[in-house]
């Protein structure tokens, strides 16, 4: 649960850091002020994050397979994953949304139920700008992850770009 009691000091304290370091990381932010990940990404700036509500899970990730390469990531026990491909389809199935990515795609198994915020998050990295969703526990927890793509260049794909802020706009 997001510690609403202690929000306004942690908007402090981001801003603080963020003063500092532009780029650091949200994880990293969550580590050195020992809040969850989901207390920092809601105490970014305003012109960083747009919450919707975890109703979207499915809408959002029925969205994402037309959208081209993506970045998925998940933490797990202090290890990344990524996937760099095309966010695969899914349908809903036995209590999970269950996504059938082809060989080299992202298979699995989510449990939506479980997604209790959605963040919608631009936000500068390594000096380039970011954008991604993310999909947050009812503890603050990150779930996964889903970054814009980049091309050869490192340029993001201006078509997920539109994409993304339409989607924030149309579901916020």
């Amino acid at each position: 649960m997001l510690d609403s009691v202690n929000m306004e000091q942690t908007r402090r304290d981001v801003a603080n850091l963020l003063a500092e370091d532009a780029g650091i990381m949200v994880g990293t932010l969550a580590e050195q002020l020992n809040v969850s990940e989901a207390q920092v990404t809601f105490a970014l700036p305003d012109e960083m994050v747009v919450s919707v509500s975890a109703e979207y899970a499915q809408t959002i990730l029925e969205a994402l397979p037309s959208w081209g390469k993506v970045t998925t990531i998940v933490h797990s026990c202090g290890s990344v994953f990524e996937v760099k491909a095309t966010f695969p389809k899914g349908k809903f199935a036995y209590g999970y949304y269950n996504l059938m990515g082809r060989d080299g795609e992202l298979h699995g198994h989510l449990r939506i139920d479980l997604i209790t915020y959605i963040a919608f998050v631009s936000k500068p990295f390594r000096k380039s700008d970011s954008h991604y969703i993310g999909f947050y526990d009812a503890q603050g927890g990150c779930m996964f992850k889903v970054y814009l793509g980049r091309d050869e260049h490192r340029r993001l794909f201006e078509h997920q770009v539109v994409n993304f802020q339409d989607l924030k706009k149309e579901l916020s």
